[in-house]
């Protein structure tokens, strides 16, 4: 039997009375592309940040090959956020530096002793080449519209050549046409750099055009998971219900933690 490459085994998390998860399990494995799915505030987000310790789990085991992430040091931890790399939902890019510059932090901040200025630059040529942006390094993020932002922090992520990419909401804001775009490099990173995805989306025609697997959030806990035909065979009325967009469940907590 495959082992997992990331496991949540009964992990919880709450925010003062606000509980968001009560008894997550989930099971990630190499080389998928796994979307978690759930209506806007159930948590979706949160779970991308107790993998990589951005946020702490209040109970419950998180594994990485293997290892324990919520107990490691925060030496042990800075070597899996070079492993494991995320593409926040508004881009999270810096204002006040170049879009190269922007690109190479993840290279600087990791392997600063390791690669000379101009392994760097052919790194964030590569990278945003691979984005289809090339040449763009000189520009600064505000002469940059949405879909161009995001792509440039996807550009970042995978400078440093992940094992695996976390999406936070990758098409949230976008329009059609840089939606499509956007799903196809999720689709083409996946089969150009064999990294394993883990997406967070409300947005099933996205989900189920990128996924391998689906995995629904309801009321603290993973309620079902499965591929994308599983799930529009479902005769759960919760995960039915989402897809056709009847009966939406909002909570607040995604919300608190980008107040």
């Amino acid at each position: 039997m495959v082992e997992p490459l990331i496991r949540f085994r009964d992990v919880h998390k709450a925010f003062g009375q606000k509980v968001v998860y009560r008894a997550l399990d989930l099971d990630v494995y190499s080389g998928e592309t796994l979307t978690i799915m759930g209506g806007s505030g159930v948590g979706k987000s949160v779970l991308l940040k107790l993998l990589i310790r951005l946020l702490e789990a209040d109970k419950g085991s998180i594994t990485f090959h293997g290892q324990e992430v919520t107990t490691m040091s925060e030496s042990q931890i800075e070597l899996v956020r070079q492993r494991i790399a995320m593409l926040f939902q508004g881009a999270a890019l810096f204002d006040s530096v170049s879009v190269g510059e922007n690109v190479a932090y993840g290279l600087r901040e990791h392997y600063l002793h390791k690669m000379t200025e101009k392994q760097i630059a052919e790194r964030v040529d590569w990278a945003l080449s691979l984005v289809g942006l090339p040449g763009i390094e000189l520009m600064r993020p505000a002469d940059l519209s949405g879909g161009m932002k995001k792509r440039v922090g996807l550009a970042r992520a995978i400078a440093t050549q992940p094992e695996v990419l976390l999406y936070d909401e990758p098409t949230t804001g976008l329009d059609p046409v840089n939606t499509e775009r956007i799903n196809h490099l999720i689709k083409g990173l996946k089969a150009a750099l064999k990294v394993t995805s883990i997406v967070v989306t409300h947005d099933m025609k996205s989900a189920f055009s990128i996924s391998d697997r689906l995995a629904m959030v309801f009321r603290g806990e993973i309620i079902a998971t499965g591929t994308p035909d599983e799930f529009r065979a479902s005769t759960d009325p919760r995960v039915h219900d989402f897809i056709v967009g009847a009966a939406p469940v909002n909570e607040d907590v995604e919300t608190l933690l980008r107040a």
